[in-house]
């Protein structure tokens, strides 16, 4: 039954499709594996077991009628705790919505249900989504399955965790500055943050922003193809949505990278690496040449990333929590209202110059993209470190002066509009996952996947499960 949970998400449809699996047999080996390992880890913090084994047995019945559809048929998947499901229990990891049910479905959770997929509960996440560490008041810390003293990052950090021990073969998750990469990475599993549009989004407070986005996570780079097919598509919902049908995402990563320019950046221009994530990944570069590229060590000019991303974030705390402060300040983290309160300072011409430097930023990137197809760097700056620690203060001596400053190989990128995945690089000498993190060109979310599925065909790092899932 567990390795059946260990299956790829490609071959778990076209095996049920085939019928030579059921939905039911499916479903129940996840919720056995969810029973044995979850304890562990923490990782699914509301699990809705009657209800998938209730829609499993309606999809058998499909299934020997021959009307099973959608590319996710049958497919167990479990739901970020920040995302609105209707009818199931949606924290957002804070106290404040400990009871919270939603009478609606995000746009995203309507797609995959559309796609056949079948919902086994909520993962964990920091409250608000806030920082790349999971842990909140409602539902505790979720652990690192490679060693449970770590954390596994955030924050779709149960989303990766879930992953990770096979409790499914597929989770949804978002990213504003890492939140997809960042626990790929620390869980040696794959996210993809998705142009800005690609998935769209909804309900949403601010629709026309590009900051945040939601996306597909998965153990190989076709399962996070195949989830993305489901995914992305046009809705009048989403007013900045991609007008591209999600379809070209179920065709074949296949691709011939001989010749293709690969720009290679230790630190992005010198930001504070751990010694021990630069020494995994050194030797990564030949594997990008060895499947034809071209690479040259350099990086574009993004010298005022920080600046935009902490700004727009802030303006993006202020908008959401700003309101929430005066009644519930007690409840609320502090690294929350720092960043609400940040926000809140912000004046109109600050904001003002924030977008023009966005521009500026942009058409530099654009440009170096022109001379590389694809940028290739660290995911994270650091390794998973201890659980108890609630985000990184100093890097190789270096000290960072705000609780986000430690994501900035994250982050940075996200202010590039550029479409971004995590895909397993390596191990640390002490058997820590490190993710690689691989940059595309403006909308090319297809073109990212080809070169992070030919790496992880020369690699297979992904295959190496956790212990505490063994």
């Amino acid at each position: 039954m567990s390795d059946l949970c260990f299956l790829t998400a490609v071959e778990l449809a076209d095996r049920i499709r085939r019928r030579d699996l059921s939905v039911t047999e499916v479903v129940r080996a996840h919720l056995s594996q969810i029973e044995r390992v979850n304890p562990a880890v923490n990782a699914i913090v509301t699990l809705t077991a009657e209800r998938a084994l209730d829609d499993a047995k309606r999809k058998d019945a499909e299934l020997a009628r021959g009307a099973a559809g959608g590319p996710l048929f049958g497919l167990p998947v479990a739901h970020k705790d920040l995302v609105p499901t209707k009818g199931i229990r949606t924290t957002l990891g804070s106290p404040i919505y400990r009871d919270n049910v939603p009478t609606v479905d995000a746009l995203i959770i309507e797609r995959l249900r559309a796609a056949g997929a079948v919902t086994l509960g909520k993962t964990n996440t920091p409250e608000f989504g806030a920082g790349s560490q999971t842990f909140n008041e409602v539902f505790g810390r979720t652990l690192n399955p490679y060693d449970p003293s770590k954390t596994c990052g955030g924050s779709s950090g149960g989303a990766a965790v879930a992953l990770a021990c096979g409790l499914g073969p597929i989770a949804d998750g978002s990213d504003t500055g890492g939140s997809l990469r960042n626990p790929a990475a620390f869980c040696n599993v794959v996210g993809l943050r998705t142009s800005p549009g690609r998935v769209p989004v909804w309900p949403r407070e601010m629709a026309w922003s590009a900051l945040s986005v939601q996306g597909p996570m998965a153990r190989t780079v076709a399962d996070v193809a195949l989830l993305l097919s489901a995914m992305a598509g046009p809705d009048p919902r989403s007013p900045i949505a991609i007008a591209e049908s999600g379809e070209r995402f179920r065709r074949p990563l296949d691709r011939d990278f001989r010749g293709v320019r690969v720009a290679w950046s230790r630190d992005l221009g010198g930001l504070p690496i751990d010694r021990r994530v630069t020494a995994t990944l050194e030797t990564q570069r030949k594997v990008l040449e060895s499947l034809g590229c071209a690479t040259d060590e350099a990086q574009p000019d993004l010298h005022d990333a920080r600046e935009i991303f902490q700004a727009l974030r802030a303006f993006a705390f202020a908008t959401r929590y700003g309101p929430m402060l005066a009644e519930h300040r007690h409840q609320i983290k502090d690294t929350v209202i720092w960043n609400t309160e940040q926000g809140l300072k912000l004046t109109a011409r600050e904001l003002g110059e924030i977008e023009v430097k966005r521009t500026a930023l942009y058409h530099r990137v654009r440009e170096f993209m022109e001379r590389h197809e694809f940028l290739v760097l660290p995911t994270t700056q650091v390794p998973p470190f201890d659980v108890s620690q609630p985000y990184v203060t100093e890097i190789e001596g270096v000290a960072l002066p705000t609780y986000i400053d430690w994501m900035r190989s994250c982050s940075d990128i996200t202010v590039t509009g550029s479409p971004a995945i995590s895909v397993p690089g390596g191990f640390t000498a002490d058997g820590l996952p490190v993710g690689l993190q691989i940059v595309g060109r403006h909308q090319d979310d297809w073109g990212v996947l080809q070169l992070a599925h030919a790496f992880e065909q020369a690699t297979g790092f992904g295959r190496r499960r956790p212990p505490v899932a063994a």
